[in-house]
């Protein structure tokens, strides 16, 4: 890695604390972009099942499955959307530290719905087609692997030390 340049930040970079937002910001926009559109088709999706024909056949469990999974993605919608209503009720007011931070945790909450969401989902079509046991192995698995991908391998990269 390479010394950092004179004046610049303990991250290497030369930029003032409005820049260092400003590229946050624009950073956490461009990861919304696409979690956004998926949140928002599977919500989609979710609203369609109860019209469908064999949704009549669900288990009470599997209907109430069904419904938490709803919540949570309805709550992925709306914690992955919140900042960018955030940045248009603070605009232009000097707040952009204060955006920042409330929309990265927003992010987080997000992702953490949309994760239990995409865990209920295999687990409602598996039990559908397959049986309850099949259900409770993809669901099982699924949670490991989002686990794993969205939060422990992250986890694991971060440094040992803070800055």
């Amino acid at each position: 890695m390479a010394a950092p340049a004179p004046g610049a930040g303990r991250d290497g970079r030369s930029e003032t604390t409005d820049e260092r937002l400003d590229r946050n910001w624009n950073s956490l926009m461009q990861e919304l972009r696409v979690t956004q559109t998926g949140v928002q088709l599977l919500t989609g999706f979710l609203l369609t099942l109860p019209f469908q024909n064999r949704f009549g056949e669900l288990s009470t469990a599997m209907r109430w499955l069904y419904l938490a999974i709803v919540a949570a993605s309805i709550g992925a919608t709306a914690c992955l959307i919140a900042p960018v209503a955030a940045h248009r009720m603070l605009f232009r007011r000097h707040r952009i530290g204060k955006v920042v931070t409330s929309a990265h945790r927003y992010a987080l909450a997000g992702l953490g719905l949309l994760g239990l969401a995409l865990v209920g989902v295999p687990i409602l079509i598996f039990d559908t087609v397959a049986g309850l046991v099949p259900a409770i192995v993809v669901g099982v698995v699924s949670a490991c692997l989002f686990t794993w991908v969205w939060w422990v391998h992250p986890w694991r990269q971060r440094p040992k030390f803070p800055r």
